[in-house]
C-alpha cells in the first residue's frame, strides 16, 4: 500500500454559497487547521488489500485492483484495527477535515483540479464515463499531492459521525461524539460530474453496506500524536 505524506496546514473546509452543485450542509467555509503530519493511502483499499487482511471480498463488482466495496463503517474500521496489529503503525479512517484538506490538496475550487465538470474525466469515474461499474485504482490522473480516485470510484467512509459545521474556526475537527450517520466522501461511478465536488457530503448509517461504499486510510507520522479514537458505532 502506497502512503503519501500529508503535510500539516490550513484550508478552507466546505463550499461556498456561490458554489455550483452546493447544498445546504455543506456550508459555512469555515477555516480548519490541520495541526500535524498524516500519511494517506495513495489509492482506496483494494480488494485484493482487504482480502488479505479480512480474509473475505464482499464486494460487487469484482476485481483485485478494484476497490472494495459492500463494506460499512463498521467493516472499514475493523479491516484498520487489523492492519494496524499487522503493521504495528496506527492506521484509521481520515477523518472528514483530514479527507477534505488532503482532497482539495491547496485548491480551492470545486474539483481539486479546478471548476469544469468536462475535465473530471481526466481524474475520476463518474457516471459520465464508468460504465457503471467501479475500475481498477489509480488509473486516472492525481491530484497535486498525488492521490488518486479522491473524487468517483467509490464513496470513501470517513471516521466522523455527522454534524453541523461550525461557525467559526476549527482545529483537527473530528465530529460530534454520537450521531446518526457517518460521513462519506468523493462521490462515485454512479453519480454525476457536478456532484463529485471537493465539499461533498454523503450520509448514511454505519452498518450500510453498497456496492459504491468503499474506504482509504491514514497513518499516523512516528511521534506524531493522533486524534482520538473514532466514537464507537451505537
Amino acid at each position: 500500500m502506497k502512503l503519501v505524506l500529508i503535510p500539516a496546514g490550513r484550508f478552507m473546509m466546505g463550499s461556498p454559497d456561490s458554489e455550483k452543485g452546493r447544498v445546504p450542509h455543506e456550508g459555512p467555509q469555515h477555516e480548519v487547521t490541520i495541526s500535524r503530519p498524516f500519511y494517506m493511502a495513495a489509492t482506496e483499499v483494494t480488494q485484493a488489500q482487504y482480502q488479505a487482511i479480512m480474509g473475505t471480498n464482499p464486494s460487487f463488482f469484482q476485481g483485485e485492483l478494484n476497490p472494495v466495496e459492500h463494506v460499512s463503517w463498521t467493516d472499514a474500521t475493523e479491516f484498520c484495527k487489523k492492519l494496524s496489529v499487522r503493521t504495528r503503525r496506527t492506521v484509521r479512517l481520515p477523518t472528514e477535515a483530514e479527507w477534505e484538506y488532503a482532497c482539495r490538496a491547496g485548491s480551492s475550487t470545486r474539483f481539486c483540479f479546478g471548476d469544469a465538470d468536462e475535465v473530471l474525466g481526466d481524474y475520476a469515474w463518474t457516471e459520465a464515463n464508468s460504465g457503471g461499474t467501479t475500475h481498477p485504482v489509480g488509473r486516472k490522473e492525481p491530484n497535486a499531492w498525488g492521490l488518486y480516485d479522491m473524487h468517483g470510484n467509490v464513496c470513501e467512509w470517513c471516521a466522523d459521525w455527522y454534524g453541523a459545521y461550525p461557525d467559526g474556526p476549527a482545529t483537527d475537527p473530528q465530529g460530534p461524539a454520537s450521531g446518526t450517520y457517518r460521513v462519506l466522501r468523493g462521490g462515485c461511478v454512479l453519480t454525476a460530474p457536478s456532484v463529485d465536488r471537493c465539499g461533498l457530503r454523503v450520509l448514511d448509517p454505519p452498518s450500510k453496506r453498497t456496492a459504491i461504499y468503499g474506504f482509504r486510510v491514514v497513518v499516523a507520522v512516528p511521534g506524531s500524536p493522533a486524534p482520538a479514537a473514532p466514537a464507537p458505532d451505537d
